[in-house]
């Protein structure tokens, strides 16, 4: 392992950072970011209390949580009631001698080869989690992964590493978050690895509302087998800056994945999703539907591509991304990309970006409704749309709950 360390490391100093030259940053000036000066090692001690933390719950009494705080699994903290997996702290895990065999088969073998920040990561990764879920195995109760940074007098580089593994047949929900507490910055490089066996789901949901004092650069693949169903749902209201790589790698037939996006920032805040989906096998089907509310001089960017192989046939791919730009200030760029190589396939993208319908929202005044109390009514429902496959109810009411906060509406739940 610290030879694939000092590779990476080494590689990633070659290369450094990605600039606005690159293609894939065209539109994402990294500059703010990589100008400031960070520590790698954060403080252990902190002062996060219970009441903090159930400020920061979604309504899981029923659920299990596991809490990180400056880096570290806190178990006086965290409520873990799922029996027949393994869960474990990523360090512990990478470092534990019966896990060897399992991170050889697994560990760093779908990440990109190009992607610098991978490289930072494996370089410096000890933070994160490892879940093998075993074959037949379903949790009934979402996990969701708090990863908390507080009491820290420094701007602190967090690389977030995390290993999901759902053998054949089972089942797992996760929902990840991220919280600063500091008046200092965080930067999060964040990779995870999500395997998904046949017959079984996996379900992944992003919860992004941290403070302006927050960078994050999410890397997320996901690879499936035969018969598998996977999904990733990503609600970005906060962060000053996030930016999110999202991939998907078909490796067998009859395979189903989504990719869902809700954003809603304002001031100066940047939201960039890139999302790729690797059609490599026939029969196979990929939806993806992102929605975006810009507001103030915030700046969004859009850029997904979805790859079909000349021997995936029977493919059917959707890609959509609607956005409203609710001020002169605000900005999106949106890019959705085809490549196909195949001749038997369904493929259709598209993108919009625009104002309010002045139409549907004549017709909410002539009802009395204040034009705010609409607008933020109008835009409710037009974000709403891409969360409706969320199947855990307090996720959905909290999403819910956050889509009117961030619209400035007072709608009863």
């Amino acid at each position: 392992m610290d030879d694939k360390r000092k590779a990476a490391l080494t590689k990633f100093v070659e290369i450094g950072f990605p600039k606005k030259k690159n293609e894939e940053y065209k539109y994402t000036n990294l500059a703010e970011i990589v100008n400031k000066e960070y520590n790698f090692f954060p403080k252990r001690e902190h002062n996060v209390s219970k009441k903090d933390l159930d400020a920061l719950h979604i309504g899981e009494e029923n659920f299990d949580y596991i809490v990180f705080i400056n880096g570290e699994l806190r178990k006086e903290f965290s409520k873990i009631s799922i029996e027949n997996v393994e869960f474990l702290s990523f360090n512990y895990a990478l470092n534990d001698e019966k896990h060897k065999e399992v991170f050889e088969k697994y560990f760093n073998t779908i990440t990109h080869e190009d992607n610098p920040f991978a490289d930072l990561n494996l370089a410096y990764c000890k933070y994160g989690f490892f879940l093998h879920v075993p074959k037949n195995t379903v949790i009934e109760k979402p996990i969701h992964v708090f990863y908390l940074s507080q009491n820290q007098e420094e701007n602190t580089f967090y690389n977030t590493r995390n290993l999901l593994i759902a053998e054949a047949g089972s089942k797992v929900e996760v929902i990840e978050s991220h919280h600063n507490f500091d008046d200092t910055f965080t930067f999060t490089n964040s990779v995870t690895e999500i395997f998904v066996y046949p017959n079984a789901k996996a379900d992944w949901h992003k919860l992004q509302n941290d403070s302006d004092t927050s960078y994050l650069v999410d890397n997320t693949y996901a690879r499936q087998e035969k018969d598998s169903l996977a999904t990733v749902n990503t609600f970005s209201f906060g962060g000053k800056l996030v930016r999110n790589n999202l991939d998907f790698i078909h490796n067998g037939e009859n395979i189903n994945s989504f990719m869902n996006g809700i954003t809603i920032i304002n001031n100066d805040q940047l939201v960039d999703h890139h999302t790729a989906v690797h059609h490599n096998f026939p029969n196979c089907e990929s939806y993806q539907n992102y929605k975006g509310v810009y507001n103030g001089k915030s700046h969004g960017v859009f850029n997904g591509k979805v790859f079909v192989d000349k021997i995936a046939q029977k493919t059917n791919a959707y890609q959509q991304n609607n956005n409203v730009l609710l001020s002169e200030g605000a900005t999106i760029d949106t890019k959705p990309q085809l490549e196909i190589f195949a001749d038997d396939v369904k493929c259709s993208h598209g993108c919009t970006v625009g104002q309010l319908d002045d139409e549907a929202l004549f017709y909410l005044r002539a009802r009395g409704i204040s034009k705010n109390e609409a607008r933020a009514l109008l835009l409710y429902a037009f974000a709403h749309d891409a969360m409706q496959n969320i199947d855990i109810e307090p996720l959905k009411l909290k999403v819910s709950k956050l889509l009117a906060e961030k619209l400035e509406v007072d709608i009863e739940f």
